[in-house]
């Protein structure tokens, strides 16, 4: 009978490990695609608004108006520029995720490799067991043969 592979404790740890390594980086690339669909809506939206502050611009504003579109441009830059900021940050924490998953990678295979090595001994010493065993009875029912 073969032996149980004596790190399976840790091969199922490194598993497990690679799974949830799997599951963060999904989680950060979703949190990254995210943060670049908002920049994109608040790029657009101040595009929008700018056009029409230059529309009503031009049929003529008063003074108050004027201040209220620029201060709200004003407003949607700061919102873009803070929006960048935060993609950039998606983006490195992409980045260290798919970085430990890649190291989480390496290591399970690792041992997978360790675990398949211990199957092909196991397998290899049953046959070798076996062949002895066919050997044992052929050896057997020749001597027999000879009585």
């Amino acid at each position: 009978m073969a032996k149980p592979f004596a790190l399976q404790t840790v091969l199922d740890l490194m598993q497990r490990r690679a799974d949830e390594a799997t599951q963060q980086l999904a989680r950060l690339i979703a949190a990254e695609q995210d943060a670049k669909t908002k920049l994109q809506l608040l790029a657009d939206y101040r595009e929008e608004y700018a056009r029409r502050f230059q529309a009503s611009a031009q049929e003529g504003l008063t003074p108050q108006q004027w201040r209220n579109f620029q201060d709200f441009l004003a407003r949607l830059d700061d919102a873009i520029a803070q929006q960048r900021d935060v993609v950039a940050r998606s983006q490195s924490n992409t980045v260290a995720g798919q970085q430990a998953w890649q190291a989480q990678q390496v290591k399970l295979k690792a041992m997978d490799t360790l675990s398949s090595r211990h199957q092909q001994s196991e397998t290899r010493k049953e046959l070798r067991q076996e062949q002895k065993l066919v050997d044992e009875i052929a050896a057997r029912d020749r001597s027999s043969d000879k009585t």
